[in-house]
């Protein structure tokens, strides 16, 4: 019976028009992405649920144009004389599709990787870029040749791309860091990449800095701007209050030096601004807009004010207001990070009536946002500083919506708003229903003992739950953290509707997979993993997992309070580092080869560096 359940799910995954992480319906639209022409006559929108994008005349707001796709669609970019688009489509394996614009037609189709995320444009128009989130690389597609001519190399996730106005430098934002978690720095990293030689570099992030959303270049060349989270996974979660665990910002990067300048906080002292997702920047460098995907709402942010007092607190020249006899500790460009004082007076928070709020287009004074939970684009006037209009996507949204249990715990889950204070989601910690390959210091098993946070793929069918297995099932997990991590009280819907949202997740076809089977290495290692008994504990039967407590001999004698953890389920691991409870291992290899994990059951071992690949490359496949 275990054996024909993982199975069923196995082809609901393989059939799935899904090649990631949202729970994709036909009943919506799915606004995902917003592009606008160079001469601002249309906007490109990615309707991912729809399997479409479209051309909407900003004059009117109405759709002129649709484009099908058999695939999900991704990203768009738009040529500069607005004749052509090139949409990146996945399920799993991508392709960036070339569209003629005025008869509607596919000109070309070139295959690039695996998570196909986003795609960007060299100013000359013959090179696109795309990054393949999975696949780990940016594509370098020729346009005149109509094929990939490169392979950039990334860190982790690359899913957002921009090029300077010059052509001459790439930035890459990797989504997550790949660092072993139990360390005292771990940060995501952004990649750049000289567009002639093809030789980069990374810069580093502040330490806790995750999920990076999104990378854009400021239209002067001068700088880039990169959305994220940054987690102060340090600190025990005790509390909530003023960011104690969670905030949320933007990262300013030099674009022409191609180095970190700092990090800017959105949220304010008493009021987060959960998971930034878009960011752009007004033609005159005026205005910086930044939408929170988690608080249904944009900053619009005064740039020039910005960049003055950055250089100020870099000169040693800011000169704090001061109120009473009151005295105050001068800024530094290390505790801007820490500041959520930092934009008062020099942002407005404009709240949003679409749920969701993905990228950001400036067209004059307006800011056109799509909100992929509520299917529409909110527009508002950036110099009133108010929303003014909407376009809905789907007509009788509101009652396909009130019937969906699974988008409602979708829409939840990613909810920076449910949350006391508004300081993050569940997807703060676990985007995509995932982790963001930080350690966190937990209650539930008491203080000083942080562990990797864990995906919640499979959690319902697989308790117990938490790494400690201190919950004896998803559910109980779901509401617990509602109170401990939300610190908040909610309609027990809501924790329902997230166990449906959960439950209906599927997993992502792994990268090694070739053609949707076992490489010849992996089928060595099925072999090895059988021979050394891996299954004992990791159960084929059942998601890679017995569901039980084990000790491997991993415990931490400073800090770790039990010897035997969890048997977590290996599906999907190849894209879940760093390893272990405590995150040590950034590579299955260095778990077999230094942890010689699984020696207790089997002969881990004992195996040489070439059969540890082969087994490494079998539990990837999962």
């Amino acid at each position: 019976m275990k054996r024909f359940l993982m199975l069923l799910a196995f082809l609901l995954t393989v059939n799935s028009l899904v090649y990631a992480d949202y729970v994709r319906s036909e009943k919506y639209k799915g606004p995902s992405f917003l592009r606008a022409s160079a001469d601002g006559k249309f906007l490109y929108l990615v309707e991912s649920d729809a399997a479409k994008v479209v051309q909407i005349d900003p004059a009117t707001n109405q759709i002129t144009k649709e484009f099908s796709f058999t695939d999900m669609p991704t990203c768009v970019a738009i040529s500069a004389d607005g004749a052509k688009i090139y949409v990146t489509t996945a399920n799993p394996w991508g392709f960036l599709h070339c569209m003629d614009v005025a008869s509607g037609n596919e000109e070309f189709t070139v295959p690039v990787g695996h998570g196909t995320e986003h795609v960007c444009l060299h100013p000359n128009g013959k090179i696109a870029y795309v990054c393949n989130r999975f696949s780990n690389y940016v594509s370098v597609v020729d346009l005149e040749q109509k094929k990939e001519i490169k392979q950039l190399q990334t860190l982790r996730e690359p899913v957002s791309a921009d090029v300077t106005p010059d052509g001459k430098t790439l930035f890459v934002a990797n989504y997550l860091p790949l660092d072993p978690s139990d360390g005292i720095d771990v940060a995501a990293e952004v990649s750049w990449f000289d567009t002639e030689t093809y030789e980069g570099a990374r810069i580093r992030l502040p330490n806790g800095c995750v999920s990076l959303h999104e990378v854009r270049v400021s239209p002067d060349g001068k700088y880039a701007f990169v959305t994220n989270n940054l987690g102060r996974y340090q600190m025990p979660t005790t509390q909530v209050e003023r960011g104690w665990m969670n905030t949320n910002g933007v990262a300013i990067l030099d674009a022409q030096k191609r180095s970190f300048i700092n990090e800017v906080l959105l949220d304010n002292i008493d009021l987060g601004a959960a998971n930034p997702w878009g960011v752009a920047m007004t033609a005159d460098g005026s205005q910086l807009i930044v939408s929170h995907a988690g608080t249904k709402e944009i900053s619009i942010i005064d740039a020039p004010k910005m960049f003055e007092k950055l250089q100020q607190i870099a000169d040693g020249t800011y000169v704090v207001e001061r109120k009473g006899n009151r005295s105050f500790t001068p800024p530094t460009p290390e505790s801007v990070p820490n500041d959520l004082s930092f934009l008062v007076k020099l942002r407005i928070r404009v709240k949003l009536d679409g749920m969701g709020p993905r990228s950001v287009v400036v067209l004059g004074d307006k800011v056109y946002v799509p909100a992929y939970f509520s299917d529409s684009i909110c527009i508002v006037d950036r110099i009133k500083g108010k929303q003014v209009d909407s376009i809905q996507l789907t007509p009788n949204f509101d009652e396909i919506f009130s019937n969906d249990v699974v988008r409602y715990g979708e829409m939840t889950f990613n909810d920076g708003t449910v949350c006391f204070q508004q300081w993050q989601s569940c997807a703060s910690c676990h985007p995509y229903a995932r982790m963001d390959g930080l350690n966190w210091d937990l209650m539930n098993d008491g203080m000083g003992n942080p562990k990797n946070a864990k995906p919640l793929l499979y959690s319902h069918e697989t308790p117990p739950t938490m790494i400690s297995g201190i919950r004896k099932d998803a559910p109980t997990c779901v509401r617990s953290g509602f109170k401990h991590i939300l610190f908040s009280v909610r309609p027990e819907k809501d924790p329902a509707a997230i166990d449906e949202y959960l439950k209906s997740m599927k997993a992502v076809p792994s990268p090694h997979l070739v053609n949707g089977e076992l490489s010849e290495a992996a089928k060595r290692g099925k072999e090895i993993f059988e021979r050394v008994k891996c299954g004992v504990c990791h159960d084929p039967e059942w998601y890679y997992t017995d569901m039980q407590m084990h000790d491997v001999d991993t415990k931490n004698e400073k800090i770790d309070r039990r010897r035997d953890f969890d048997t977590p389920t290996l599906c999907e691991v190849w894209r879940t580092p760093p390893y272990l409870h405590d995150g040590r291992y950034t590579t299955m290899f260095q778990l077999f080869k230094e942890g010689q994990h699984g020696k207790q059951k089997g002969d881990v071992d004992k195996l040489t560096d070439d059969e540890i690949r082969d087994l490494c490359e079998f539990v990837l496949s999962l």
